[in-house]
């Protein structure tokens, strides 16, 4: 690693890109809107830029569009780089929908640039390759969505069965136990998750999912609360409560609506809670949900100014 200086299938030409500090926006940050974008930072000068760089590349190739490059340089580009705090290079950041899903820094082998891009894949909702249950956890999760969250899970443990390191099937056991009402079992599970799987998107996404539904017990009356931020529409607290319990009552929008003012009166507050909170909102959903994408391009425009 070298500390940085202080100055379907798509067309194999569409797949990897350089860009630039004016076209980040529309090249990243925007077309992560329609597939997982993963981001090289490099510098001619860096020796191990250039080992990375092509592995990275066959990789990025070898997925048939289910995630796409842009390769920055540095030199060139050393806002973008401040404001993503890269200190060092080589480094890679994958973005989804507007923002950082995964990233790494420093050469690797080509054994983990596949894993890395089959998690940047999955995180973008597509399917990494050479996996022979995507069809039953397919099935599964269609059970789920139909209300049988018992046979689900029974799915789910039979696919575990046969893959104790099955991400997909680990995540969609703990979403039945929230379905379920059995929060305590649900965390059991994402507790006892194998450790190589433990920071998947996959459960990444229940961690979240569980952490809403926890704070849902604890929210207050959205009456009240809608009140006190009227009468004090700078009490951020308040704000944030109204946004908690806006969500536990099922208004999911309402409460994205919320947070995204909160922040854009003091994105720092309380650790960056509000954009913490979006952060839970937006993985608990489906990637492709049009509360997820509006409101990601809205905190995107919000951050990248």
């Amino acid at each position: 690693m070298i500390e940085l200086s202080t100055g379907g299938s798509t067309p194999a030409a569409d797949l990897i890109k350089d860009t630039t500090e004016a076209g980040f926006m529309a090249d990243v940050v925007e077309a992560s809107n329609e597939v997982p974008i993963i981001v090289d930072f490099w510098a001619p000068w860096c020796g191990p830029c250039k080992t990375l760089g092509p592995l990275l590349e066959d990789a990025v190739r070898a997925a048939n569009g289910a995630v796409r490059m842009v390769k920055v340089n540095v030199d060139e580009a050393q806002a973008i780089a401040g404001q993503l705090q890269i200190q060092s290079i080589p480094t890679v950041y994958a973005f989804y929908k507007g923002q950082p899903v995964d990233g790494f820094q420093g050469a690797l082998p080509q054994s983990e640039i596949k894993a890395f891009v089959d998690r940047v894949i999955a995180a973008g909702g597509g399917q990494a390759s050479g996996d022979p249950l995507a069809e039953a956890v397919e099935a599964a999760e269609a059970m789920l969505e139909e209300g049988a969250a018992t046979d689900a899970a029974q799915t789910f443990a039979a696919i575990l069965g046969e893959n104790e390191h099955h991400a997909a099937a680990y995540a969609g056991l703990v979403k039945c136990h929230i379905a379920m009402d059995d929060l305590e079992q649900a965390e059991a599970v994402l507790n006892g998750a194998p450790a190589e799987i433990s920071t998947s998107p996959e459960l990444e996404a229940m961690h979240a999912q569980l952490e809403l539904a926890q704070q849902a017990a604890q929210a207050g009356p959205v009456s009240e609360l809608a009140a006190k931020v009227e009468a004090e529409p700078d009490n951020h607290q308040a704000r944030f409560d109204l946004a908690l319990a806006l969500h536990a009552n099922g208004k999911v929008q309402e409460a994205v609506d919320e947070l995204l003012i909160l922040f854009s009166k003091d994105r720092a507050w309380n650790d960056e809670a509000a954009k913490t909170q979006l952060f839970k909102i937006f993985d608990a959903l489906k990637a492709n949900d049009p509360i997820v994408l509006n409101g990601r391009r809205r905190l995107s425009s919000m951050i990248f100014v």
